[in-house]
């Protein structure tokens, strides 16, 4: 998650660093550091390990000089929180410095290529990798914004970095890479310049801020900020106006905190993955769960429980085990379970996913299977609530807060935490080979890129609103890992703008609901090239015949499953395991615009609470 703070100006730069910092510790607590541009251009580091308080306090009361400098706030990633992992990073003759928030993901080829190239490194991060790429285009006597610039170039994956350097003592440069890490521009009102990766730490200095997108960057030099894209075209930025307004700021430009927290998800995967997996080897480490992993070998069947969107994140779950570790797996509605006298045992481990902690019926589904003697794992996104003091083992999916009633983000996130458990015990139970799980892992690794490019653009999701917006009924349909969206974007449809849609397996369509289809009938086929594409286009063709109107989920380059579909949104290519989490971003964009659409309240939909503490 990671919090990233700059100024230039006129005012001494570490008091606003520190400052910003405080108020963006939500964003990472494993280390902290400022870096502040000393006489004679040379950059003064500090970084500690721990809260911030630590880096407060070796300071000791001595601010360091100097108008320009950057800071950070760090969520371990690459590396564990060390003195020498924390950021800002630097290169080896200490000319560069950088902040960084997500993963360069092929930073173990880039740090091969500069270490043949006499670069030497201090520690265990991607993000170092940065700094060293930039020294080496200001030695071709590029300027910083170029040199920042052609690095940029060459990092691959969703990234946020800024950087400043002593040879151009009064400039910072940052640049934004997909849509995981935010960059938000604003000044102080004595000339001075800010950036920061959120709008706490730029609000006590104006109201006007400036968004960067994916693939633009900001050059801040004596108060001014120029912006352009990575190609080095200049572009004229709009600033947005924030009013004097918590609720309003937290919402960070957006009309809707879901829609803020659509957008936060390729941070969120990010953030479910550090720590969790290793960039070097591509192995899986789950030590939260250790109790539960050490003994998988006895464990004989899995049970996966949830209610609403969480209950659909446990219906892809199971799949995933199956396939990628073996087990017999079954999934069940929180309610339903606990009132259907199952079978348990100490063979039974129960698997519950409940983003809130506090849903009352997954808790007395799992006061249950305690009873009976089963182990359990929960995954939750908040520490110490309920599920986690039942649990033997809890999995934090580390989406974030979020505000929005219809889950998205803890959606994807407990996707994430769900494939990893899959993965370790596949690989714990000897069925998952090193060259699958290099694969498997490897291509999650790519994820924030792939999600941060599919909300770059929502035009085809406002078309879909405007062409459907008044229609009374959808029906979903999926196949195999398609099913459980299915059933996911027929309850956000339902949630956010009060249209009746149903989530169905597509071959139980000609088992009643074909007769539902008419020209009237807007139907969702989820469709991306896996083992069972073949057989959702034979259920395509069927509801054509019935002049229904199909909005085609595909994926990009299927001419022939476009060409069936009267409206089609294409998804990048994916193995079929991770065609959910990018099947995931349409579900909840066409529920959103089509609600915004209809004008119905997004944030707080009639009905609904957050979270379901009564029965």
């Amino acid at each position: 998650m990671c919090g990233i703070i700059g100024y230039t100006g006129n005012k001494q730069a570490a008091p606003i660093l520190l400052n910003g910092l405080e108020s963006l510790t939500y964003r990472g607590y494993d280390s902290a550091g400022i870096a502040v541009m000393g006489p004679g251009g040379l950059p003064q580091v500090y970084k500690k390990t721990g809260k911030l308080e630590n880096l407060t306090a070796s300071l000791n009361g001595n601010m360091p000089g100097g108008s320009t400098g950057i800071g950070h706030t760090r969520w371990a990633t690459h590396g564990g929180p060390t003195d020498a992992n924390a950021h800002p990073h630097m290169d080896c003759r200490g000319e560069v410095v950088v902040v960084h928030n997500g993963i360069v993901e092929n930073y173990i080829a880039l740090k091969r290529e500069l270490v043949a190239e006499g670069h030497e490194f201090s520690s265990q991060t991607d993000s170092e990798c940065i700094s060293h790429l930039i020294e080496r285009y200001l030695d071709d006597e590029f300027p910083l914004e170029e040199s920042v610039r052609l690095a940029a170039r060459e990092i691959r994956g969703a990234n946020a970095v800024v950087a400043f350097s002593g040879r151009e003592p009064d400039r910072i440069v940052g640049f934004r890479l997909g849509n995981a890490g935010g960059i938000v521009v604003g000044k102080d009102d004595e000339g001075g310049a800010i950036l920061s990766s959120d709008l706490p730490a730029l609000l006590p200095y104006g109201r006007e801020v400036i968004y960067l997108s994916g693939g633009e960057m900001v050059s801040m030099a004596h108060g001014d900020a120029a912006f352009s894209t990575l190609e080095g075209d200049p572009i004229e930025k709009k600033s947005v106006h924030i009013p004097y307004s918590p609720l309003s700021a937290s919402r960070g430009g957006y009309k809707h905190f879901m829609h803020k927290e659509i957008h936060e998800q390729p941070e969120s995967v990010i953030n479910a993955l550090k720590g969790r997996i290793s960039f070097d080897d591509l192995t899986v480490n789950l030590d939260e769960i250790a109790n539960t992993a050490a003994s998988v070998d006895e464990i004989k069947r899995v049970m996966f429980i949830g209610m609403g969107t969480s209950l659909h994140a446990a219906m892809l779950g199971r799949q995933w085990m199956e396939t990628l570790a073996r087990i017999p797996c079954e999934y069940d509605n929180s309610s339903e379970f606990r009132y259907r006298n199952p079978v348990l045992d100490e063979g039974t481990l129960v698997v519950s996913v409940c983003q809130s902690g506090e849903t009352v019926d997954t808790l007395a589904a799992m006061e249950l299977a305690a009873e009976r003697g089963a182990s359990q794992v929960t995954l939750c996104n908040y520490p110490g609530t309920q599920t986690t003091r039942i649990a033997d083992d809890t999995l934090l999916v580390r989406a974030g807060l979020e505000i929005g009633v219809a889950a998205s983000k803890t959606f994807m996130s407990s996707l994430v935490a769900l494939y990893l458990l899959a993965v370790e015990f596949g690989v714990r139970r000897g069925v998952l080979g090193e060259e699958a799980r290099r694969e498997l892992i490897g291509e999650l690794v790519r994820l924030p890129d792939l999600l941060g490019k599919m909300l770059l653009d929502e035009d085809r999701y406002m078309e879909i609103a405007r062409r459907y917006g008044r229609r009374s009924d959808f029906l979903y349909l999926g196949r195999g890992l398609g099913f459980p969206l299915a059933m996911e974007g027929a309850l956000k449809l339902k949630e956010i703008s009060y249209i009746h849609a149903e989530g169905y397996p597509a071959g139980e369509m000609k088992h009643g609901p074909i007769s539902l289809i008419d020209r009237q009938m807007p139907v969702v086929a989820i469709a991306p090239r896996d083992s069972l594409r073949d057989k959702m286009l034979s259920n395509i063709n069927e509801v054509k015949a019935r002049d229904g109107q199909i909005v085609g989920i595909i994926t990009e380059g299927d001419e022939e499953l476009a060409q069936r579909s009267d409206f089609t949104i294409a998804i990048p290519q994916a193995s079929e395991a991770l065609n959910p989490f990018l099947v995931s971003i349409p579900m909840q964009l066409i529920a959103y615009h089509l609600a915004v659409h209809r004008g119905c309240d997004v944030d707080q939909p009639r009905n609904l609470a957050k979270t379901v503490t009564v029965e």
